[in-house]
């Protein structure tokens, strides 16, 4: 019979079941510390770095949607003014007819023809303060330099009485809707008599300048 009293008391008493670890075990669990919690002051630094994050988001935001408004207005803008464009189109040869009917020559009979001829001025100056309303706006041309990007030359005539590519003539009324061109003028462009462009012949500088597309 063993005697116990020599015994380590574990030995005697036993261990609890389950906590039997081998060393290896025992040296897991001391590593396994809890997580350490964070400082107040940490925590501040953390909070405020997510503040700064947001609020750049935020800034961003709002940049995109001023632009967006801006974007937004400027074609609501281009909308406004050119949303009768096509409208405008179709009027316009009735006032060319109208103008037309003004230049021609009748022979006068009295009331009857002073009548008609003013409600045909009539009628054009009410159709043309209308669309004055929408941004139609009628493009100066007699008198003024030939510009190709605002004119449409059919025809040069010489001309001693203008300066070389000037309009002489218009054909027909060009009209811009706001700052943008809806219809170019027919115009006439004048151009040096022939003896005067013979004794300029040869020189280059003269021919680049007098060089105008008819169409």
């Amino acid at each position: 019979m063993t005697d116990d009293k020599n015994k380590p008391l574990s030995e005697v008493v036993g261990a609890p079941e389950g906590a039997e670890t081998t060393d290896g075990q025992a040296a897991e669990q001391k590593k396994k510390k809890p997580p350490r919690k964070e400082s107040a002051k940490e925590r501040l630094q953390t909070a405020e770095s997510r503040a700064e994050e947001n609020y750049e988001r935020l800034l961003r935001v709002i940049a995109d949607f001023e632009n967006y408004k801006k974007r937004m207005e400027r074609e609501m803008n281009d909308y406004r003014k050119f949303a009768n464009e096509s409208l405008i189109k179709e009027i316009l040869p009735i006032m060319d007819n109208l103008e037309r009917a003004l230049q021609i020559q009748y022979e006068k009979d009295g009331d009857a023809f002073d009548g008609m001829h003013k409600g045909v001025e009539m009628t054009l100056k009410g159709l043309r303060d209308s669309l004055r309303k929408f941004g139609l706006v009628p493009v100066e041309s007699v008198e003024k330099p030939f510009d190709p990007n605002l004119h449409h030359a059919v025809s040069q005539e010489e001309s001693e009485k203008y300066p070389e590519n000037t309009v002489t003539q218009e054909l027909q009324k060009g009209y811009l809707l706001g700052d943008r061109l809806l219809r170019p003028p027919m115009v006439v462009v004048s151009k040096r008599p022939d003896d005067q462009v013979k004794d300029m012949a040869g020189d280059p500088e003269h021919e680049s300048k007098t060089k105008i597309t008819i169409h």
